[in-house]
């Protein structure tokens, strides 16, 4: 049986604060999810930033979190929809917008891109 984790998730635009049980097989939405917590989300295959959450504390993986550029990831961001726990963690959620603006926003609009996705050239 995998070990579980407690996750703490501040849920920053409603103000309020969930604990939950996460099995270090299992995502951490996914999970939220089954015990009542809603959270944002979009796409679900970690492409998009919509689940998007700052780690305070903790450590995940995500290796399939090709929406966040290794900049963020070092930076403490995560997606939820495809995290995996690995520690105790306190996580907040974070504005879909800012979280793109922090990943491709100093490259559209500026004539940066070359080919491609900006994470392409990371």
């Amino acid at each position: 049986m995998p070990k579980l984790y407690p996750v703490h998730i501040h849920y920053r635009q409603q103000g309020t604060h969930h604990t939950v049980e996460v099995p270090g097989d299992r995502y951490i939405l996914q999970s939220a999810e089954e015990q009542g917590v809603e959270l944002p989300f979009s796409c679900r295959n970690g492409a998009c930033t919509a689940c998007a959450v700052r780690v305070v504390s903790g450590d995940l993986r995500q290796p399939e979190a090709m929406g966040l550029s290794p900049e963020l990831r070092a930076r403490g961001y995560a997606l939820l929809c495809v995290s995996y726990a690995c520690s105790e963690l306190v996580v907040e959620t974070q504005d879909e917008d800012e979280v793109y603006e922090l990943q491709f926003g100093r490259y559209f609009g500026r004539g940066k891109v070359r080919r491609g996705l900006p994470l392409d050239e990371e």
